[in-house]
């Protein structure tokens, strides 16, 4: 039991590790607007965007957590989880062609907000069910 309490401390703070790595990469990403800035301001849109930016890290993790039983496992599929939301992120910008996803999250817009938070949620559960 002391093993598995430790090992579950262990994945809690790599998670906390990794999630963090990933805002601050996706905080540069963002050029228009600063992620918490928005979020302290009350925009719900940017807030989504980044809630599943965090899920989608943590369901990538989660299942590396499953499917393997080495800790550098986790910390390798958390970084390529990161990648994979940023190339997702720029897939999303570049086709919708019709507006700029980071534009409309800068305005508010909760329709892009959760469809955001639902490409970044619906491409990590594809990404952590490939992990073997």
């Amino acid at each position: 039991m002391a093993e598995s309490l430790l090992l579950t401390a262990l994945y809690f703070f790599i998670a906390i590790v990794i999630v963090l790595i990933g805002l601050v990469i996706f905080e540069f990403m963002t050029r228009k607007y600063k992620d918490w800035d928005e979020v302290l301001n009350g925009n719900h849109a940017v807030a989504l965007s980044i809630g599943g930016k965090i899920i989608g890290i943590c369901i990538i993790l989660s299942f590396s957590v499953y499917n393997s039983s080495q800790i550098l496992d986790t910390i390798i599929w958390g970084a390529f989880g990161i990648v994979l939301q940023m190339i997702a992120y720029f897939l999303f910008e570049i086709l919708t062609r019709k507006f700029s996803v980071e534009e409309q999250l800068h305005k508010g817009n909760i329709s892009v907000g959760i469809i955001s938070f639902c490409v970044s949620v619906g491409l990590a559960f594809v990404i952590g069910a490939s992990i073997t």
